[in-house]
């Protein structure tokens, strides 16, 4: 059989589905290297990736239901039930019921939980700049915006 251009297209599409060449293997790994990255420089504070968005969420609005942290961070229950639990145990966070519906649990950073917001951000930032150099400010616009439509269509 004699290739044609169109068994070429085909072949070259079928390609990049498998991989290591597709984009969801690939978006994976950036995200793997990322998480790896920022672990490591999260280490010395006995902090994880999975901490610091809780404390992002919190450092912009301080108070929050348990419910709305995890719609948010589109977490289940139980998986940030244990992460908030190990904050409280190190005095990053506290809860408290709600003084209006005693069912809902609010989260309040402590002192040592706002302290961080003084020096983590520039953490991530270090990290974002590390995996970003060499993209212009332009391209990692448009970057974003393809991801957040990729999300968007996938959710």
């Amino acid at each position: 059989m004699v290739p044609t251009s169109e068994n070429s297209v085909v072949l070259e599409s079928w390609q990049q589905t498998r991989a290591p060449y597709n984009l969801g293997y690939r978006i994976k790994l950036l995200s793997q290297l990322l998480y790896r990255k920022f672990t490591e420089r999260l280490e010395p504070y006995g902090l994880t990736p999975f901490h610091w968005v809780i404390l992002c969420c919190l450092w912009e609005e301080n108070g929050l239901p348990t419910s709305t942290i995890g719609e948010r961070l589109k977490q289940v229950g139980g998986t940030l039930t244990g992460v908030l639990d190990r904050m409280e145990e190190r005095g990053l966070v506290r809860r408290e019921r709600d003084c209006r519906d005693r069912r809902i649990w609010r989260i309040w950073l402590t002192d040592a939980g706002k302290e961080l917001e003084a020096i983590l951000p520039d953490l991530a930032v270090e990290v974002r700049e590390q995996a970003l150099q060499g993209i212009s400010h332009t391209e990692r616009e448009q970057f974003a915006r393809m991801i957040n439509q990729a999300i968007a269509n996938l959710s």
